[in-house]
């Protein structure tokens, strides 16, 4: 038998009983009797449910404040005690995790604060407090703007694209520079974390002062041993093959050094925060037309070179640091390009953005390769690399110029099959121009006007 007939057993003999010997005897007194036993039983369950009602209502839902009651209560009750036993362990499990994991954060260096769904502050740790002069206490539910008053990081915020840090300096505190990033995560909640980069932030300001000041005060000397070995070559005063062999191989060396001496500099520049980029309307089509010619130049009739220009579109930024950018992609295409090979240099203009790319028969690149070519110094073949007469620093260059224009850079390759490195402008940075013509420039075009 269930409980449910357990607990109405009572009722059933009860009225059972009732009826014969209301029937027997005086049916007034029985039925009255029976009313009230009905009516104490209804009473009961009346004040066993207001029990209830009170232990819900009841600020700690503890199993050991659960009414006691007999029968089909007494069933409800022991599961609801079992029910709250359950859920007090896991409350308690989940409230121990979760101070241990904001123990763990507090003690972490980095800033911690979780946002809401509003950016509202939910929780913060305490490196969080210092670097962004919050109080826990008095912002929790403040939105994150009006604790950190900088309209660089709103704009940051409310532009969504958290791919990358976001270097901010604190006004509350002088001379901190700290690295934010947010990172999305659940239901349009976000996690800030801060990280005070002011030391790392001076050491590569060092750096970078370093190799400007010692390429700056190596340019002097290194063209003073140039001109001097130049002038020794070209008076050939010089009579032994040995001695005249030792002074080109200087010579050679010294262009070298020089070389790469520009190239630091030229990196120096770029990467100092006090050089703004200079903005000037930038006629792409001129650019590229006097780098052909250098190109034709520095191949000395060795490649097939040909300039394709599908547009007359011009770029908005500094036409000495895109000439730098466009003429590193292109010297590397020529050195790297074995005799007889093929070299093309191509504008476009695709769904607004400015397209920029070169493409080479070239040896190709290693796919392990792609992702460092742009790191200093980095060179796949060593050997090769001295004996074209590379520094190591051009796509570097390249890259930081790119940066400076929000461009970005492609690059495809196949050993033994060439290269494309391609550069795409934003569309914000190309300047619409007329619909031009398609300009070829070829070994074969210039020989066909020559003739005309």
């Amino acid at each position: 038998m269930n409980s449910f007939w357990l607990s109405l057993a009572p009722v059933l003999w009860l009225t059972i009983i009732a009826i014969p010997v209301g029937i027997l005897f005086n049916a007034a007194i029985v039925f009255g009797l029976y009313s009230i036993i009905l009516l104490g039983i209804v009473i009961y369950h009346i004040h066993t449910l207001y029990c209830l009602e009170q232990w819900l209502h009841h600020s700690d839902l503890s199993y050991a404040t659960v009414p006691d009651r007999s029968g089909l209560w007494g069933v409800v009750f022991a599961r609801l005690a079992r029910f709250v036993r359950r859920h007090d362990k896991e409350r308690l499990g989940l409230n121990t995790s979760l101070e241990r994991l904001q123990r763990a954060t507090s003690a972490l260096p980095e800033g911690i604060v979780i946002l809401g769904d509003k950016d509202q502050i939910e929780w913060c740790n305490s490196a969080a407090e210092r670097h962004l002069g919050l109080n826990l206490e008095m912002d929790a539910g403040q939105h994150i703007t009006r604790m950190v008053r900088q309209v660089r990081f709103v704009a940051y915020l409310d532009m969504g694209d958290f791919s990358k840090p976001f270097l901010l300096n604190q006004s509350r505190l002088r001379d901190v520079l700290l690295s934010i990033q947010i990172v999305p995560y659940g239901d349009r909640e976000k996690l800030l974390i801060s990280q005070d980069v002011t030391r790392f932030e001076k050491i590569e300001i060092m750096r970078r002062d370093f190799v400007a000041n010692v390429s700056h005060e190596l340019r002097t000397p290194l063209t003073v041993i140039g001109g001097f070995l130049e002038t020794l070559l070209e008076e050939n005063k010089i009579s032994g093959e040995m001695e005249k062999n030792a002074l080109r191989l200087m010579s050679d060396q010294a262009i070298r050094m020089r070389r790469l001496v520009e190239d630091l500099l030229t990196l120096s520049r770029l990467e100092n925060a006090g050089n703004n980029l200079t903005e000037e309307q930038v006629d792409v089509v001129k650019l590229l037309q006097g780098l052909y010619q250098e190109a034709q130049s520095l191949s000395a009739g060795r490649h097939v070179i040909s300039l394709n220009l599908a547009s007359h579109a011009m770029l908005l930024g500094s036409e000495d640091e895109l000439r730098s950018a466009f003429e590193n992609l292109i010297s590397n295409a020529v050195r790297y390009t074995p005799e007889s090979g093929i070299i093309s240099l191509n504008w476009v203009v695709e769904n607004g953005k400015g397209l920029f790319y070169v493409q080479d028969s070239g040896i190709g690149i290693e796919p392990n390769h792609i992702p460092r070519l742009t790191e200093r110094f980095y060179r796949v073949d060593r050997s090769r690399s001295r004996e074209t007469g590379g520094t190591g620093l051009g796509l570097a260059i390249v890259k930081h110029v790119l940066n400076r224009h929000q461009a970005s850079m492609e690059i495809t390759s196949q050993p033994g099959a060439g290269s494309i490195f391609r550069i795409w402008f934003p569309s914000n940075r190309v300047l619409p121009a007329e619909t031009a013509p398609v300009i070829s420039s070829s070994p074969e075009h210039t020989k066909q006007n020559s003739a005309a």
